[in-house]
């Protein structure tokens, strides 16, 4: 009874609080409604679907695999060049460096699982890095290693596949990439496509106007006339004894026909100045041989050896190198004194 009665006691004392206030506990309202309306919003977000926070989540190990527009070889070039310049972009070593330097070309790695799917597979691999970014959960030191596949797609076409995976020493742990080391790879492989394009143009471009000029000097042309590799056939019209044709109109200049013999020797006097030119931008390798580099300078990657009296196409000239083209297609430089001319 006692319990009850101070029970009874506090709800009185709170029922005269409320009334001696009078309109002050209407002013309290408010407070409690924008409370209500901020714990309504919390379980509205609370259990709202969550696929629509995924779409900026990274995907990790897909790799990158694109079509190039070029025949094989040429991309195979390209990509050796890259697999042995040293170079793993798109990571970093414990926020270090801008990219992976002291890494090395390889045949194979244990890495990577061994590819049974056709085309020509290079790799390169940096021991030891530490904690390289952008693979998922890495950490300690590891194996980082890239991996490019060639698959040529008819004559004019090549697929190129690249993959990166960070494997620790420790706990044999696989890493896989967010794709910044593939895009980054692939970066660097694209921007050498298009320098080697853009030599190819430029030589052809040279090659040719050298070609129409030196035509233009030997048989006296202006510079304003056109030359071309052979000559127009003329149609004889029928003529009349005195010069006319049959329908009595005299014969316009266009209608004149040159001797055979003159176009025998037009074709023979091209025919040379062709080898001229072939000669002049055609060279053999020296004996003992000569290694093909990737840059003009002694310390860049050696592509591959070149036996005495192979053929190259000289496509530019520095003082000291050549960079050359050779049968199979391939592009690099050779030192001057390693080539000389046809006999």
């Amino acid at each position: 009874m006692i319990w009850e009665k101070s029970f009874r006691g506090n709800a009185l004392n709170d029922r005269g609080m409320f009334e001696r206030r009078g309109l002050d506990h209407l002013r309290c309202i408010p407070r409690y409604r924008g409370l209500a309306r901020c714990l309504l919003l919390v379980l509205l977000t609370a259990s709202a679907p969550s696929h629509g926070r995924n779409k900026n989540v990274v995907q990790y190990g897909e790799g990158l695999i694109v079509n190039i527009p070029m025949p094989e070889p040429e991309v195979k070039q390209v990509v050796e060049e890259v697999v042995q310049n040293a170079i793993i972009r798109g990571t970093q070593e414990y926020n270090k460096d801008e990219y992976v330097s002291g890494a090395v070309a390889a045949t194979s790695t244990p890495a990577f699982p061994a590819w049974k799917e056709g085309g020509k597979v290079f790799y390169k691999v940096k021991k030891h890095a530490l904690d390289p970014r952008n693979f998922k959960d890495s950490g300690d030191l590891g194996t980082l290693a890239v991996r490019y596949v060639l698959q040529p797609q008819g004559e004019k076409n090549t697929v190129l596949r690249i993959d990166a995976l960070f494997v620790e020493d420790f706990r044999h742990s696989v890493h896989q990439s967010n794709g910044s080391v593939e895009g980054s790879e692939y970066k660097n492989i694209q921007d050498r496509l298009q320098q080697v394009e853009l030599l190819k143009k430029e030589t052809a471009e040279a090659l040719e106007a050298k070609q129409e000029r030196l035509a233009k000097q030997n048989f006296g042309l202006g510079s304003d006339k056109e030359v071309l590799s052979t000559p127009r056939s003329v149609a004889k019209s029928p003529a009349t004894t005195d010069g006319e044709n049959a329908t009595g109109q005299g014969l316009q200049p266009s209608a004149v026909q040159l001797p055979s013999t003159a176009y025998e020797q037009l074709g023979e006097s091209l025919e040379q100045h062709v080898a001229e030119l072939r000669s002049q931008v055609e060279r053999l390798v020296k004996k003992p041989g000569a290694p093909l580099k990737s840059a003009p300078f002694h310390t860049a990657n050696t592509l591959k050896s070149l036996e005495p009296g192979v053929e190259v196409l000289i496509l530019i000239a520095t003082p000291y190198w050549y960079g050359v083209e050779t049968h199979d297609g391939q592009h690099g430089w050779i030192r001057r004194d390693q080539l000389e001319q046809r006999q």
